[in-house]
């Protein structure tokens, strides 16, 4: 018997509308009790006993038995040979997917990432200067799928940016082969992404152990000043509790598509992009306004009879029915006002005139603007970066991207002249603040 998803039909309209729309966007981001001391125990441990603790997580957790984390490091001879082996297409797909990648984040280094200074009327030099990271950590989830667009994803910001040293970790949880030797299963198409992007060192290792020897550093594994990339439970809560060691890209929530509708879209389209994110997993949320009744008809349809036709039914029909929302508004406008309080991950506008409604929508991690613009082509090949805020953090945060990789000093150069200026001012504010020193330092310099 195959699944049926049943998303919620909600109305604008109707009196209980708010109460039930709260219910369906509300999701708990609270880690598991359980968890959280599990992962302070694993931090406190590799802290304390780095490569050993590490090598004994990997053997319990992956399955992986190594006599040194030397023995977990991929080199750049391995990654060069998992690029060579890949079929062609998947080659020709990966740099396809790259170059569109790095352009897109080179053209972002020149509009944000440049240092800049200024002299004032007094001679002064006011600026500010932008530098690269030297060593950035990059999480690349595995296990029970492989992601080579997370290696590009976060990888090549980083080396556009000008970091100096980039360093993956990816779980390959071990199973038997022909032979029935237990072996780390190693993804030909991240090791292929790896060498693509520019990493510059890889370990097979995951979890809370991967991030705590990227924070606090091992004999083998040098400490990193920041670390990005996804992963599960005990990665989100070690991200959560390493950061202030180390700068982290974000926490991480389910995955969201919101789909804003006029009706010119066929319903087969917006149904299978409905499907995309809820794919992921059943705590994924896929969300349409639309102020078109019958159309909405068509979308419930559309997934009905798509939905036997996919290979993550099950996942799909639960995510939709626990999380899914098939939303009826009064208007466009209206559904720009509801997108802006979900400030989702990813933004269709799936409408015959996108760039109408675009200039209304303020909150949302990506937006795909028109029909043709499907989420997945965000996902992998379209050049802006997938790692997104989620949860509704796109009100105040943004995608991953080159600022990310970089650091910004103040340049203050204060000419003679301006000391004359901004010494009274300085002496003023000083004393007002009870600070006879900072006042004497301003006083000192004064003709």
């Amino acid at each position: 018997m195959h699944p049926r998803a049943f998303p919620a039909r909600l109305s604008t309209t109707d009196a209980a509308f708010e109460k039930q729309f709260q219910a369906r966007l509300h999701w708990s981001g609270d880690t598991d009790a359980a968890i959280e001391g599990r992962v302070a125990d694993i931090l406190a441990d590799v802290q304390r006993r780095g490569d050993a603790a590490v090598l004994e997580y990997t053997a319990r957790f992956d399955g992986v038995v190594a006599d040194s984390l030397h023995a977990l490091e991929l080199t750049q001879a391995e990654l060069q040979a998992a690029f060579d082996a890949i079929p062609a297409k998947q080659r020709d797909a990966l740099q396809a997917a790259a170059a569109r990648v790095r352009a897109y984040h080179q053209a972002q280094l020149q509009a944000c990432g440049q240092s800049w200074s200024y002299r004032d009327e007094e001679g002064s030099l006011l600026g500010q200067k932008v530098t690269p990271l030297d060593r950035v950590g990059i999480y690349v989830p595995g296990g029970k799928a492989a992601y080579p667009s997370s290696v590009l994803m976060n990888a090549i910001p980083a080396q556009v940016a000008g970091v100096g040293e980039i360093i993956m970790v990816v779980p390959t949880p071990a199973r038997k082969d022909a032979s029935g030797t237990t072996q780390g299963d190693k993804n030909s198409l991240v090791l292929a992404a790896a060498h693509l992007a520019g990493v510059t060192r890889a370990f097979t290792i995951g979890g809370a152990q991967a991030i705590a020897a990227l924070a606090y550093g091992t004999a083998t594994i040098a400490a990193v000043h920041k670390i990005t990339g996804p992963g599960n439970a005990y990665v989100a809560a070690a991200k959560r509790r390493v950061f202030g060691r180390v700068g982290i890209d974000m926490i991480a929530g389910p995955s969201e598509i919101l789909v804003l509708a006029d009706g010119s879209t066929p319903p087969d389209w917006v149904a299978m992009d409905l499907f995309s994110q809820a794919e992921h997993d059943e705590l994924a949320q896929s969300i349409l306004l639309c102020p078109d009744a019958s159309y909405i008809d068509q979308v419930q349809a559309s997934i009905e009879r798509l939905l036997p036709t996919m290979p993550r039914a099950a996942t799909i029909a639960r995510s939709l029915s626990d999380r899914g929302a098939l939303i009826y508004t009064r208007s466009m406008e209206e559904a720009c006002e509801i997108s802006n309080r979900i400030a989702p991950e990813h933004l269709e506008v799936s409408s015959r005139d996108p760039h109408r409604w675009e200039p209304l929508l303020r909150h949302a991690g990506a937006i795909f603007l028109g029909a043709y613009t499907s989420e997945s082509l965000g996902d992998y090949c379209a050049g802006p970066n997938h790692v997104l805020p989620t949860s509704g953090t796109a009100r105040f945060s943004s995608p991953l991207g080159v600022y990310d990789f970089q650091k910004r000093s103040s340049l203050i150069e204060v000419s003679a002249a301006g000391a004359q200026v901004l010494g009274p001012i300085a002496i003023e504010l000083a004393q007002g603040e009870g600070l006879a020193a900072h006042a004497c330092a301003a006083a000192l310099r004064l003709k």
